[in-house]
């Protein structure tokens, strides 16, 4: 009932009434009243006058169950929720969820994490209030080796949603960064079971710095959040509600291929690596070149000094150049 009525008050432009809401849910005025309560306790501003009933002024930056489920309007990603204050990783809650036989489309969401995760086992910092730590679990019918391409379509949700709630300008620092201004504002995390032949579950997770005021030393001139871009405090959940919906999109044209055909153009159009000069970190050895953007399998083509085309799988791609990175 809670989830619900917030949901109304959200799409009402004017007063829902209490009786209505009574007769709506069967119960009492005392319980909608004890409802509205709970909602404002939590850091809804909620007008009640006397024979109109209540109206939603304005919601702040709330993290709640109820919130995320009123906000989420997707067919599949992120139906199925499960928010938390606090846990080591949203990654390692979905995966053991989805141990336990939980559906596409399940999302993770937490307030904080203890032990969030970045690439090659670096630690994410994920205090509380200030971040979008979330996890969402999928099960596509693809091969293994596929797999490290579902990183792109997330990529372009999360740059999707945040030009969407906050007008800001996010581009794709292939293959799993968000940048905003050059500096990186999110990072995207995918982990994969599978089997010969086949994928059990991919998890994957994404970290967006929102409302972070400061970064420290070794990181700040790499590092930025939608508050010190926007001089304004940000709220999460109609981000995590656009992201859904962007990937849901997007997931969608991905599985019709099983790759990146029907994205890549919208993809490359979004990459900040694009026409920049780029040092590959490859397993074997490093070198440099310029960026022309990704294939259909989602690998990034390089064009390197001496005029040869690479195509890179794994390792690191620093940027150089007017995006900042070293």
């Amino acid at each position: 009932m809670k989830t619900e009525i917030l949901r109304m008050l959200k799409e009402t432009d004017g007063y829902i009434s209490g009786q209505f809401l009574c007769e709506k849910f069967g119960v009492s005025r005392t319980a909608v009243w004890k409802v509205i309560r709970q909602l404002e306790s939590e850091g809804y501003e909620i007008e009640a006058v006397r024979n109109r009933g209540y109206r939603l002024r304005m919601a702040g930056d709330v993290m709640t169950q109820e919130e995320l489920a009123s906000t989420i309007n997707t067919r599949w990603a992120g139906r199925s929720l499960l928010y938390m204050d606090e846990v080591d990783s949203t990654n390692n809650l979905i995966k053991q969820l989805a141990e336990q036989g939980a559906e596409h489309g399940t999302l993770a969401v937490a307030d904080a994490q203890t032990g969030g995760k970045g690439r090659r086992g670096r630690v994410w910092q994920s205090p509380h209030g200030v971040g979008i730590w979330m996890s969402l679990l999928t099960r596509p019918d693809l091969l293994p080796e596929k797999a490290s391409m579902m990183t792109l379509p997330a990529a372009m949700a999360v740059a999707d949603a945040i030009r969407e709630t906050t007008g800001l300008e996010s581009m794709i620092k292939w293959p799993n960064d968000i940048v905003v201004g050059g500096k990186k504002v999110c990072g995207i995390l995918t982990e994969m079971s599978a089997e010969v032949g086949a994928i059990n579950y991919v998890v994957t997770g994404i970290g967006i710095n929102v409302n972070t005021e400061a970064f420290p030393d070794d990181i700040k001139d790499i590092a930025t959040s939608l508050l010190i871009e926007t001089g304004k405090r940000v709220r999460r959940s109609p981000i995590i509600a656009a992201t859904m919906a962007a990937y849901e999109r997007y997931y969608d044209l991905f599985m019709k291929h099983g790759d990146m055909t029907a994205l890549m153009d919208d993809y490359n159009a979004r990459l900040a690596n694009r026409d920049c000069g780029v040092r590959v970190l490859a397993p074997e050895h490093e070198y440099t070149g310029t960026a022309l953007g990704i294939d259909e399998n989602g690998l990034l083509i390089v064009r390197t000094e001496d005029g040869e085309i690479r195509k890179v799988l794994s390792g690191e791609v620093s940027v150089r150049g007017i995006y900042g990175y070293v």
